[in-house]
């Protein structure tokens, strides 16, 4: 019986941490996709820019 128990508690963290990975991946992605973006438009009008 508490093997069982063990096994679902285990089943269910594991699940949640594949989740969270899944999550943070995405929005680790997403963040560089941006800086890159955000990188190109600053080489892209650094003539503009004034310091």
């Amino acid at each position: 019986m508490n093997n069982e128990k063990a096994y679902k508690i285990m089943k269910a963290a594991g699940a949640g941490d594949i989740a969270l990975g899944v999550i943070i991946l995405v929005t680790g992605i997403a963040c560089g996709i941006l800086a890159v973006i955000n990188g190109a438009r600053l080489i892209r009008h650094k003539s503009e820019l004034i310091f």
